[in-house]
């Protein structure tokens, strides 16, 4: 199924690719060599709150767990965002609490199962105004870019990038080694799960990337940067996902990638505007009081 993006424009670029985009939003998947399609996400947009919500999960679990699982997160949070949850708390306890329901929501479906267990990674991304709030549990990944360049990206839950940190293993091999499948946190499991938060204003000419392992094992952080300075962000995700795709190899795994603009020239401008403006009435405020 596809995600939902206001106004968006929806349509199948091959049988093996589900793809979505909107003047902002870009979004798709593909199954890749699998037999299954486990990875998901959903788009979501208040036009009139100017608010941007874009989750992409990674199922696991055999036996179709998986599936159900990413299913799961997404489900929660078109729930949460229908609820306006949104509006009614701050941005990063906003996404702790969807990461939270989500994981309730794999808890539950496991009960209905015979066999298998519903786990899932999840990042999910918050644009409201000028700001952006991010979290992200497994190996999911978000990158901010500004222009082609990256700024950041979060940091995989995984055993190989432990192994990061401690000197272990260089950065560029994660891709590759046995011990990147090997998570150290997700959804579903015995336990809540331990959410990272991250955030940042946003400026004109920064992007985000939300990926899948089976995308950024297959695209390095600088080709995603070219993909996502493209005019057309349609053509970027669908050359990413068809790269993706045809450098995992016949068993290679489900990719899932959401491209999107953080702001545009015009409503930068807009917002410096606005930001100015309230600027001045509180200096002519102040003068007033001066005066008095």
């Amino acid at each position: 199924m596809l995600a939902a993006i206001a106004q968006g424009e929806c349509r199948i670029v091959d049988k093996h690719i589900d793809f979505q985009s909107s003047p902002r939003v870009a979004a798709g998947r593909a199954q890749g060599g699998r037999t299954s399609q486990q990875d998901a996400f959903v788009c979501l947009h208040d036009a009139a709150e100017d608010t941007l919500l874009l989750v992409l999960a990674d199922g696991m679990g055999g036996d179709g767990a998986g599936e159900l699982a990413a299913d799961g997160v997404v489900t929660t949070a078109r729930r949460l965002w229908n609820q306006k949850a949104w509006l009614q708390q701050p941005a990063a306890l906003f996404l702790e609490h969807l990461c939270m329901e989500a994981h309730e929501e794999l808890h539950r479906r496991r009960l209905g199962l015979s066999q298998g267990e519903p786990h899932s990674t999840v990042v999910a991304l918050l644009l409201r105004d000028d700001r952006a709030s991010w979290v992200h549990v497994g190996d999911s990944r978000l990158y901010l870019f500004q222009g082609a360049r990256c700024l950041a990206r979060t940091r995989d839950h995984s055993l190989a990038e432990w192994r990061v940190q401690r000197g272990e293993l260089l950065p560029e091999d994660v891709a590759s080694h046995p011990d990147q499948h090997k998570l150290l946190r997700g959804l579903g499991g015995d336990e809540p799960p331990e959410v990272d938060h991250g955030g940042a204003m946003l400026h004109a000419g920064q992007s985000f990337a939300l990926c899948s392992d089976g995308v950024w094992e297959n695209l390095t952080a600088q080709e995603l940067g070219r993909l996502v300075t493209r005019d057309d962000q349609s053509e970027a995700l669908r050359e990413a996902l068809t790269l993706a795709v045809e450098r995992g190899g016949r068993e290679g795994d489900n990719a899932a990638l959401i491209l999107v603009r953080a702001m545009d020239a015009g409503r930068l401008h807009r917002a410096a505007v606005s930001f100015w403006l309230h600027v001045s009435d509180l200096l002519k405020g102040r003068r007033r009081d001066a005066a008095a």
